[in-house]
Formats: structure tokens, sequence, C-alpha cells
């Protein structure tokens, strides 16, 4: 019958990896093995009367009276051996008097003594506790920063004096292959400060009372303080042999004392003894870098088992390393996809001003399905679009992406709003069943001073006018995108100048905090609070508007991504436009150009009288030569001159190389050289053809 540990021994035992210790046999008295030389008693042996009674060393066992605790013999199988009594049946003989000198002599260093036992226990204890902290701490980083000084904090000073982890550069990312020389990168170091060291037994403490920590002695020449030091890993090197070994080395091994001075550098020295510990760091498919454990001279040194623990540290950081490397990429690519679904940058066409904002729902969701464009039409018109894709994954913004294309095509033929949303439902059924979407299509006319919108299940916009009133416009819901089956209904509002509309998408007004209508509400309010900080009649400024806007966001109402687009309508003056209808005929061309030159001495801009009346004359020329319904000339006077002609024929024209013998086709290339900018749209009703001359 095996008699089991106290639960004070227990819990001095570590669970794994630790020293094991000799069962006593039950119903005998305890005995205590033969005494070993204690080092911190200075070779003395515990049993030595010279020694005198340590205050660590138990009197007997527990539950037993002090007499029964008397060091008795040991046998050959390890086990404590009764002080007296009958032999065991099966057991040897008790040892003869030759036997007890030879087990008590300095060579049974295997069996030791009690406060050895304990105090080995007890370091084992230790060393798990703080493995298990250790790692604990390292795996809650999240990026690569974070890993690393994870591992730093935890090892100084618990572990060591001072840490250098050196990193791969570049590392690798997966399965990737690395290309070039093995490089490592200082990373990052961490050590006690020089305070922290305790003055030599010979040396008097300083007014500061301040003593150098020497583990690293001088930077090397040339080094900048701060600066990342690169170090080329020379192929068959210490260093090299050092880290495709995999397991850590104490810096008084061979190749370990040629891989350190490799390693730290010329002039830097590592301590002498089992002070230095050299633990590559391997992730999932190659050493990613090493890091080097220092302790002070005045600290014990290293012992066998600290070797696990720097192994364990070792492990746990590259492969945290490697998750760190993986998220970012996985960081990179959110970004990179998000930033290509959106604007680089705002248009700024003519009579509106723009300005917008997107935030993420979370630092772990950085793509979302949320988006806004802007996009300028024929006749100075620009359309104006926000929409929100269902979820914040890589398909959710994919499908963002290819509903946002689809609108700047349908854009493009310049379909009206209700028409668009017809047909990004179709695009949405055709990339499944479940995509659905909400979108709010709006344009703006700047001549006409007017918009027309239609929504599909998305939150009505907000407009802000010049006088500081705010206003839910009430425009009708619609289904989502995706739905299928159904009519989207466009309206048309004034839109007067010096008023601001505001588009955005559901999370900037809903939360679990709070439903959609309420915090429409809010945003009401706060557009109305933000216009009363300036003067009367005077429209606030976009951009703070927008930052203002954000405001209504309180801690915790970050469910969701937000997009908002802001849009200042300025509008053109009738003053500075020109507008007419002509009959296609062949006195139309002169026609034009007369009516045009009258438009210019009117603007003040005689200048520019012989090369708008040649651009005109070729473009209703080519307008004439095949329209069947009137064609329309149109003059606009902004910070350029706007030129348009539209007719009913739905065929672009395009710059084409005329032979010799041709009487036409060198019309486009007079107003490729002469314009600033050309283009021309297809329209619904036919096509507009529009150029752009600077002013003088």
């Amino acid at each position: 019958m095996t008699e089991y540990p106290t639960p004070q021994q227990s819990a001095a035992r570590p669970t794994g990896g630790g020293a094991r210790t000799a069962m006593p046999v039950a119903g005998h008295a305890d005995a205590a093995p033969a005494a070993l030389p204690d080092p911190r008693d200075g070779g003395r042996r515990a049993s030595d009367p010279a020694a005198g009674a340590s205050p660590d060393t138990p009197h007997g066992a527990p539950g037993r009276p002090p007499e029964a605790a008397v060091p008795g013999p040991a046998t050959e199988t390890g086990h404590a051996r009764p002080a007296g009594g009958d032999e065991p049946v099966g057991r040897h003989r008790p040892a003869g008097p030759e036997e007890a000198h030879r087990d008590a002599a300095p060579g049974a260093a295997e069996h030791p003594s009690g406060d050895e036992r304990a105090e080995r226990e007890r370091r084992g204890g230790d060393r798990l506790r703080f493995v298990g902290a250790a790692t604990r701490r390292i795996a809650r980083g999240v990026d690569l920063d974070e890993t690393v000084l994870g591992l730093c904090r935890a090892s100084v000073p618990a572990f060591a004096d001072a840490i250098l982890v050196y990193l791969r550069d570049p590392l690798p990312v997966g399965d990737e292959r690395p290309t070039g020389p093995f490089v490592l990168r200082l990373r990052r170091t961490d050590r006690l400060p020089d305070y922290a060291a305790p003055a030599p037994a010979d040396q008097d403490p300083s007014d500061t009372g301040e003593f150098p920590l020497p583990l690293l002695v001088g930077p090397p020449e040339g080094s900048v303080a701060g600066a990342p030091e690169l170090i080329e890993v020379r192929g068959g090197g210490p260093l090299a042999e050092v880290l495709r070994g995999v397991r850590p080395v104490f810096g008084d091994s061979p190749t370990a004392r040629e891989a350190l001075p490799e390693l730290l550098g010329p002039g830097r020295d590592a301590p002498a003894g089992r002070r230095a510990i050299l633990a590559p760091l391997r992730g999932r498919r190659r050493v990613i870098g090493a890091a080097v454990f220092l302790r002070r001279p005045d600290r014990s040194a290293f012992e066998s088992d600290d070797l696990l623990v720097a192994a364990q540290l070792a492990t746990h950081t590259a492969l945290g390393v490697d998750k760190a490397v993986l998220y970012g990429r996985e960081a990179y690519i959110a970004d990179e996809l998000q930033r290509t679904m959106l604007p680089d940058e705002l248009p700024q066409p003519t009579g509106v001003t723009l300005a917008s904002r997107y935030l993420p729902a979370a630092e772990t969701a950085r793509v979302g399905g949320d988006w806004y464009d802007a996009i300028p039409l024929p006749g100075g018109r620009v359309a104006l679009v926000v929409g929100d894709v269902m979820g914040h994954s890589m398909t959710s913004a994919a499908i963002m992406g290819q509903l946002r294309t689809t609108a700047q095509t349908l854009a493009g033929l310049d379909l009206p709003p209700q028409e668009v949303l017809h047909h990004l439902d179709e695009q949405a059924q055709r990339l499944g069943s479940d995509r659905m979407a909400t979108c709010l299509y709006t344009v703006y006319d700047p001549v006409a001073h007017r918009i027309v919108v239609a929504n599909a299940g998305h939150p009505p916009p907000v407009m802000l006018y010049r006088d500081g009133r705010a206003e839910v416009l009430r425009i009708p819901a619609g289904a989502p995108i995706g739905v299928g089956g159904v009519d989207f209904e466009a309206v048309e509002l004034d839109a007067p100048a010096g008023a601001t509309l505001l588009l955005y998408t559901d999370g900037l007004v809903e939360s679990r905090h709070r439903d959609v209508w309420t915090g429409i509400e809010q945003l009401r309010e706060k557009l109305a609070d933000t216009a009363g900080l300036t003067r009367p009649d005077t429209a606030p400024p976009l951009e703070p508007l927008c930052d203002e806007v954000l405001d209504i966001l309180g801690p915790g109402d970050r469910d969701d991504d937000i997009a908002l687009l802001a849009a200042r309508f300025d509008g053109i003056p009738p003053s500075d436009v020109a507008y007419w209808y002509l009959d296609p005929r062949a006195q139309t061309a002169r026609q034009a150009r007369r009516l045009a030159r009258r438009a210019l001495e009117r603007w003040d801009l005689d200048e520019l009288t012989d090369s708008v009346e040649l651009l005109v004359s070729e473009v209703v020329t080519n307008a004439v030569r095949y329209a069947e319904r009137p064609i329309t000339l149109r003059l606009l006077r902004t910070d350029v001159l706007r030129c348009e002609v539209g007719d009913d024929v739905p065929q672009l024209p395009r710059l084409r190389q005329a032979r010799a013998t041709d009487e036409g086709g060198r019309g486009l290339y007079l107003v490729n050289r002469l314009a600033r900018r050309w283009g021309a749209t297809r329209l619904s009703t036919g096509k507009v053809v529009w150029f752009e001359i600077p002013f003088p």
C-alpha cells in the first residue's frame, strides 16, 4: 500500500518535467536519504554538526515524533528504509556499516536531501507557473509588436535581466519561400535599468546609487541609438548552425561562443558562463528569428531546466509572430480591397461641392458592404449614390464592388434613377439569391436646381437649408435590392442654392441602443445645431460638418460600418447658361456660330470667339448630318467654358485617321487639339458631345 503525498507536498510538485522524489513505504517511519553537499552552505553536509541546524530542514515527517526521523541507510532501489523493525518481505537486508558509509559518501548525488528535494520541487513549480503566465501574455498579442513586446515583458526581469529579439527581414508570410540572403533585424530589446543592478562587494555606491548593468558593453561603431540593426547570417557559419539546430543553447557552448559575436556584432560581449541563452525562433515552416536571454554576473546562472523554459517561450513567440504576420497580411488585403472599392477622391463637378467619410465597424472588421460614389453626368449634372450590402466580410465587399461598378455603368447611360435601381436589382439576383442591399440614387441638376431621388430600402436623406432648417426628405422607401419583382419610384424635389444634402448608411443612425428613426431624428437635430453655430444665411463648411455628424455616435454605437456623403448645392446661375434648340438643316452650323458669338460677347469672352466658333461648327455639322430631330446647343460659364451639343443618334463619334483623299473625318482632330477636354456620352434619347475651353 502506497502512502500518497500530503496536499502541501502535491502543490509544491510540478505537473510535468519536475524532479521525481522517492515515495516512503507505508507503515514504517519516514527516513531521510543520505545528506548531500548543499551549495548554499559552502559545500557542508546538512548532517554535519558543524554546519548547524538549517531553519528549512524538517525535524521529522508529518505526524511522526522527532525521534522517528533519525536518518537511516537507504536501499539500493532508492526507497527510504525504516529506522527499525523487521525487514519487509522481498527486500534486501539492512545495509552494513560499509554500505552505510558508501551511501553517505559524496558520490551519492542522486539521492538529494529533503531540503534539496523541496527546493527542486519549488523551482519546478515556479517554472511551470512562469511558463504558463508568459505564454498567455505572448498569446494575447494580435500584431507583431504586441507579440514581441509580450515576450520581452514576460522575460524581464522574471527570467532574464535583458533580452534581444531578432526577426527575419523581410518576414515570410505563410508558405512563401524567402528570397535573397538570410537577414535578421533587431526588432526589440528590453533590459533592467542600470540602477537595478546591485553594487559589487568591492565597490562603493555612487552619489546617485546607480551601478552599470554589464550585459552589453558598447554599441557597434557607427550605429545610432534606437536604429534597427541588420545581421546577415552567413551560410554554414556558427550562427546558421545554431539556428538550424532549433533548440536553445547556453552561451558557453562551443557553437554559441562563436554564434553570439556574429549575432551581437563587434564591441558587444555577453556575460560569461551560463548567463546567456540563444534560442532560435521557429515558426510553422522555418526559422524566423532568434532571441537572446541574458543575466547579470551577480545573478545565478541559468540551469538546464531553463533551456526548456526558453524553448517554450521561443516556440510560442514564433507561432505568435506567424499569426501576427498572417493577420497583418489579411488586414492589408482588407484595407486594399476597401480602398479600391471606394473612390480615391471625389470629383468636383460644376455647381456642387462634395465631402465624404467612411468608418469600418471595428479594427477586426475592416471591410464591409457600405459604399458611396459621385458620378459626373452630361449637362453638368452629378449622380450621388450611397449603398449598403449586408455583412462585413470579403464577400460583402466583393458584392459591393460589383454593384458599384454596375451603378457607374448605368449612370454613364444617363438612365433615370428608378431604372438604375431596377437594373441593380437584376444584377443582385444574378449574383445569388441571398445578395441583399439597400441603395439611394440621386441626380442633381445644377441648372434646374432640382434633384431626382429613388430609394431601395435605404434610410432617407436629410436636407440642411441655408437658413439652418434641417428636414428629413419624404421619399418612397422601396424594397431592398435583390428582392426582385418590385418597382421603384422616383420623386423630384427642389435643391436651392446653399442647401446641403446628407446621404448616409444605417450604421450612423442605428445600433443596439437605438432604433433607426430615433437615430435619424438625432441626426436632424445635430445638423440643425451645427448650422446654428455659423452666421445666419451661411452654410456651414462641409468637412467640419461631416466631423460633427459623426459625433452623434456614442460608445458602443459602432455596430456597423458607416458611409457618409455630403453635397453642397451651389448651382449655376441662369445668367451663366445659354441654351438653344436647332433644326437639323444645312444652315444650322452657321446659326450655331452666330449664337455662340453673341453669348461670348455678353460674357466678355471675345478672346475665345474664333476657337469656339470653329469647334461649335465642327460638332454641330456632325450632329446635323445624322440627326432627325432638333439638336440642342448649350454653353455653360463656370470655371471653364463648356459647350454641349446633343442629338438623337446613339452612335458615339471617335477619332480616326483620315486619308489624303477623304473629304471629312478631320473635325474631331481639331476638337482634340484646341479643347482642353472633350468627350461623348450616350443618353437614353441619343448622345451628347461636349468640350471645354479654359478662360484666357
